[in-house]
């Protein structure tokens, strides 16, 4: 009796969670569908930019960067690039150094984004000035209109902070596939279907634009290894409203291995723990004031991450009809509900013959991480990393 009750409760919880999410990630789907991706207008003003290219690990991305970002069309003499080298190997930083940018290359204890990006702004030069700074991964890769487009999306917006589409320029495993799914998902849901409505698109820590005067002084306060949530927080707070810009691609090199893949997630999830705990004390006031830029982004750091949902969804629809048979059935719909929901959030570039196996292949990549400790573990590993 009480094994029954238990699991009725457990079973009843998980689906009102999961449910939930579901129900966040649908509305914001279908809205996305209603965006329309406007080119700005051209502007008369010439923005000076800062490029900076916090690099870890990473020369080889590094330098297609910099080779990117230096072949813009934009005036040469209206932006710089800084490239922030912690623990890129010697002939990597010999590279750079041939290159018409600013290397820097400080030592740290502890290393972090965060900290790259405060040692950058404070080597800038004293006697130049900057409107605008850009954010890039090491790996991204730009089109030579970039900054252009930025410049003019910069002045359309007319706000502070800027967020441009990101994309995935690998897809050539099933880790690879599914990190170029999800951040397509992400650009539909909660960019393109935000700004639809006059929400703020949510940041990301790479492909961004902020004004110079107020980077220069936030990213001081920055202290965690996530600082692109840390931003957000303040940019939220501060009542400035994020844009994103559909037509502004950036190309970013997803990770290939299962591994990579449940490392990144695991990073992922706790920085979004950890945010949501440290900032959910703003939301009784946001309530009050009816700040629902901040409402919603607490609301979306409360939701089940994809890749547990998805986990959650499979486990339960596969294990509750060897239990009690009816209880799977709304499992198995939700389930339909949420891969019309991804198909919806999903461009028609990346909707081919892998895309249904992609997802399938979740719980695989989810297990393989649990089970790294055991002979099953690496067995997974192998068996994702091959597929694709």
């Amino acid at each position: 009796m009480y094994f029954w009750t238990i699991l009725s409760y457990i079973d009843t919880i998980l689906f009102i969670l999961v449910a939930l999410t579901v129900a966040y990630m649908g509305v914001f789907a279908l809205l996305s569908m209603m965006s329309k991706n406007t080119e700005p207008p051209k502007s008369r003003k010439e923005n000076r930019f800062i490029i900076l290219i916090p690099a870890y690990k990473n020369g080889a991305g590094t330098l297609q960067t910099v080779h990117s970002i230096l072949g813009q069309t934009y005036p040469q003499r209206l932006f710089d690039v800084t490239v922030i080298s912690d623990h890129l190997d010697e002939m990597s930083n010999f590279r750079l150094a041939q290159e018409p940018i600013t290397l820097l290359t400080p030592v740290f204890q502890k290393s972090s984004r965060a900290k790259s990006l405060q040692v950058a702004i404070n080597n800038l030069p004293q006697f130049k000035l900057y409107d605008i700074v850009v954010i890039l991964n090491p790996g991204s890769v730009v089109e030579p209109e970039f900054l252009m487009q930025m410049n003019d999306a910069y002045e359309a917006a007319g706000t502070r902070a800027i967020q441009a589409h990101r994309m995935s320029k690998n897809r050539d495993t099933a880790p690879a596939r599914l990190s170029s799914i999800f951040e397509e998902i992400n650009n539909s849901i909660f960019r393109r279907g935000h700004i639809y409505i006059g929400l703020s698109a949510a940041c990301s820590n790479s492909a961004m634009a902020f004004d110079f005067s107020w980077f220069k002084k936030n990213i001081m306060t920055a202290k965690t290894s996530w600082d692109d949530k840390e931003l957000e927080m303040l940019l939220l707070r501060q009542h400035i409203y994020v844009d994103y810009f559909d037509n502004i691609v950036v190309l970013e090199e997803k990770v290939r291995l299962a591994e990579d893949f449940n490392r990144q997630r695991r990073r992922w999830l706790v920085s979004q723990v950890e945010t949501f705990i440290r900032n959910i004390h703003y939301l009784p006031g946001a309530i009050l004031n009816r700040h629902y830029d901040l409402i919603d982004k607490i609301l979306q750091w409360m939701l089940l991450p994809r890749m547990i949902m998805m986990a959650v969804i499979v486990f339960m629809g596969i294990l509750m009809p060897h239990i009690y048979f009816t209880l799977a059935l709304k499992w198995w719909m939700l389930f339909a509900v949420v891969l019309l929901i991804f198909a919806l959030a999903t461009p028609n570039y990346l909707v081919d013959d892998k895309w249904n196996r992609t997802f399938f292949m979740i719980p695989i990549i989810f297990l393989s991480s649990l089970l790294a400790k055991t002979p099953l573990g690496p067995k997974l590993k192998r068996y994702v990393n091959k597929k694709n």
